[in-house]
């Protein structure tokens, strides 16, 4: 395993000894990141885009710059196709309504999965009452990861577009996005792969991927929250209309008509979250600092270690991939007769922080056949002894419920 734990340093939350394992939800933020704001907003803040003076120049400068990181950092081909949301549910949501409502119509279908986030599951449900286009679903399998040969057979002329969990914030499995890309191109569908939990932990490069849209958000990968990413095949977002109108997003307004600016400023209405653009960017920087390949080999070993330790807390049942094979750092577990609010509460009372309930994956709970889990996710600055806190912790709860 990589030695990350000089890392833990950078982050001032983490000095209070709390084992933080919550980063699938949003993650701690290190020093680089916190100063790099800090900085701009003392000294360099302005709105961008409108202003001729120096402060706002600059400022344009560094949104526009960190633009060009994050296109950099996800291997797109032209920086144009970073769009900037609030996160990666508006992302979605732009997708949705900016490519839905204006390519899908009745007798269309919208593939999607089991193990969807809310998020890449309700804007699809919106959307298919407005067209009278069909979701469907892809199931898993006992295993936990996604039926390739059940998605295979969904295939066909009639769906449109397929929308596809990059790893699922329940269990971890991360599917092959390549193999569900040349599926769905074959059939001339889209796809829409919500990387929320894929891109703060692998290395990603959208080109590679295939897929025709990449939905991210920063406050999961080092970043401040308010800021997302949408990337967009050019020609992808080509074919959308913009998801919000206002400020900004325009090339010309008469009292009745508008017209929209280019790629990618059309799908960025009003003041953008500038501060957090510089955020992201100093997030980027610092997970480059780290290479990450690191990021996720270290993830894995965590991971490793602690399904070898848990194995042995009695009562305690893992959903997800036994094995390490396409799994992330994210492990969900119940224990018998606990209830995971419960289970989550004694674990804070060890200060151990780790997510308790369906985790916006209700459908996924119900396939599971639980109605609520307790979710440990690790991340840079975990280390061996927060895992061992985590089984100590199990073990007390286990005790007090009596549990063998």
């Amino acid at each position: 395993m990589n030695d990350l734990s000089h890392l833990k340093a950078d982050f001032p939350v983490l000095e209070n000894g709390v084992h933080f394992l919550d980063s699938a939800s949003s993650s701690q933020k290190p020093i680089p990141v916190l100063e790099a704001m800090d900085r701009f907003a003392r000294g360099s803040y302005a709105n961008v885009h409108r202003g001729a003076y120096k402060l706002s120049v600059a400022a344009t400068e560094a949104y526009e710059g960190a633009r060009r990181r994050v296109a950099e950092f996800v291997g797109a081909d032209d920086d144009r196709e970073i769009v900037f949301t609030r996160g990666a549910t508006t992302a979605i949501n732009t997708v949705a309504f900016g490519w839905g409502l204006e390519n899908l119509e009745e007798g269309d279908r919208i593939l999607a999965t089991e193990m969807e986030h809310h998020a890449n599951l309700v804007p699809w449900q919106m959307v298919a009452r407005r067209t009278g286009a069909v979701l469907d679903h892809v199931p898993i399998t006992d295993e936990c990861r996604l039926d390739m040969d059940a998605f295979e057979k969904k295939m066909g002329p009639d769906v449109k577009m397929v929308a596809v969990t990059g790893m699922s914030n329940v269990l971890g499995t991360i599917p092959d996005i390549a193999a569900i890309s040349r599926i769905a191109h074959r059939h001339g569908a889209r796809v829409l792969v919500d990387a929320a939990q894929r891109v703060p932990h692998l290395p990603v490069d959208v080109t590679e991927m295939g897929a025709d849209f990449v939905a991210f958000s920063s406050h999961k990968m080092l970043g401040p929250t308010g800021i997302g990413v949408l990337w967009g095949r050019m020609e992808a977002l080509e074919e959308m209309e913009p998801f919000e109108g206002g400020g900004e997003m325009i090339s010309d307004v008469t009292l009745h008509t508008a017209t929209w600016a280019g790629i990618p400023h059309r799908f960025e209405a009003g003041t953008p979250p500038i501060i957090e653009a510089v955020g992201l960017h100093a997030a980027i920087d610092y997970l480059d600092s780290i290479g990450m390949e690191k990021v996720f080999d270290h993830d894995k070993a965590l991971t490793a270690i602690a399904l070898e330790r848990l194995g042995d807390v009695p009562g305690l049942a893992i959903q997800g991939p036994k094995d390490l094979e396409d799994r992330g750092g994210v492990i969900s577990m119940d224990m018998k007769g606990i209830h995971a609010h419960d289970v989550a509460t004694i674990l804070d009372e060890e200060g151990v922080a780790v997510r308790a309930g369906h985790h916006c994956a209700k459908p996924l709970m119900r396939r599971l056949g639980v109605t609520a889990t307790a979710r440990a996710s690790f991340y840079v600055y975990n280390t061996e002894a927060d895992v061992d806190a985590l089984v100590s912790g199990l073990r007390r709860a286990g005790e007090l419920f009596g549990v063998r």
